[in-house]
């Protein structure tokens, strides 16, 4: 009874590892899914030394689903990102806020056995999303976590298409923020350390552009209400202070196992807003879906065979920055 499935897991030695997951039945509100596709993200970095199963920028086709699922059905593509289940009673998830849940099933800490660099996964169907027909498989992935980040920061807090938002870090993050900034109407001023990145960025939607190595000051003209801090490590804080309106908030979308070191004074006497977030709620998630598919948003993307070889090969393109500008897993056939 039941179904078996390939996984590829990491391992205590950073060694990627193929191993095989059994599920006895579906509950009535899961979903089979054929994976096909999934996004390489820094987070997977950061749990190849776990002894899990990778991967959470999934992309598949429904194969299966449990007898009360409603939402979906056998044949159609859906995709899921970090968060997997959440209580649904708390003051949270009542406000639609679930991925604040004190009982949420996230992305390295539950579900130690799924992930999307599989063949199948099997999850809640309230938590996976259709993907637009106007977007492929290979660019539904990235947006799945990359995307939804960036776009719960610019959407959740007040960013309004009057403002001047600035973007640190062109890479897996940036690159996306860049085109959801734009396209909200806002004036995108991109930083990165040197000027190789420019054309593309102005490409992607950048109104203006800085390279910052080795700068010890910054001048913009009018400064920033927003600043979306995407770079894979934390920034020169001093240096962009000086360029923050009065008011202005800052997104720390880095993952970073650092201090948070501000400067202080600054901070206090120009009201500046540190502000957290991580992934969206479900409502935001699909919203952002919908947007990326009216706006053509699509995330830059590099592919790779789902297997040993080809997730060994993209992680070590991903360590070495090689990858522009995110890696995506390809089933073979998908």
């Amino acid at each position: 009874m039941g179904f078996d499935f390939t996984v590829f897991k990491g391992s205590k030695d950073g060694k990627i590892t193929k191993s095989t997951t059994h599920k006895d039945t579906l509950d009535p509100d899961e979903v089979l899914i054929q994976v096909t596709h999934s996004g390489l993200c820094g987070t997977d970095q950061h749990y190849r030394s776990e002894e899990m199963v990778l991967g959470h920028e999934g992309v598949g086709i429904v194969q299966q689903i449990g007898s009360t699922v409603t939402s979906f059905k056998v044949g159609e593509r859906v995709g899921w990102g970090y968060e997997h289940d959440s209580c649904g009673h708390c003051d949270e998830c009542l406000n639609g806020n679930e991925m604040h849940c004190p009982e949420r099933h996230m992305y390295g800490i539950s579900e130690f056995d799924q992930g999307s660099f599989a063949t199948h996964a099997v999850w809640r169907a309230r938590f996976l999303f259709h993907v637009p027909e106007s977007i492929q498989s290979a660019e539904a992935a990235p947006l799945m976590c990359a995307g939804a980040t960036v776009f719960n920061a610019l959407y959740s807090h007040d960013v309004r298409p009057t403002d001047r938002v600035g973007i640190v870090g062109i890479g897996g993050l940036g690159h996306l923020a860049i085109q959801f900034a734009s396209r909200m109407g806002c004036e995108v001023v991109v930083f990165s350390g040197t000027e190789s990145k420019k054309q593309e960025a102005m490409h992607l939607g950048a109104s203006e552009f800085y390279a910052t190595k080795d700068v010890k000051k910054l001048d913009i003209g009018r400064k920033l209400k927003h600043l979306f801090v995407t770079t894979s490590s934390q920034p020169d804080w001093p240096l962009f202070f000086s360029v923050l309106a009065p008011n202005a908030a800052i997104y720390p979308l880095t993952v970073s196992q650092d201090s948070l070191t501000m400067p202080y004074l600054e901070l206090v006497q120009n009201g500046i807003r540190i502000q957290g977030s991580i992934t969206p709620s479900r409502g935001t998630h699909i919203k952002m879906l919908r947007f990326a598919a009216f706006h053509q948003i699509k995330p830059i993307v590099q592919t790779f065979p789902m297997n040993l070889e080809g997730i060994e090969d993209a992680m070590q393109k991903l360590e070495k920055g090689e990858v522009r500008y995110r890696a995506v897993l390809v089933v073979e056939g998908a």
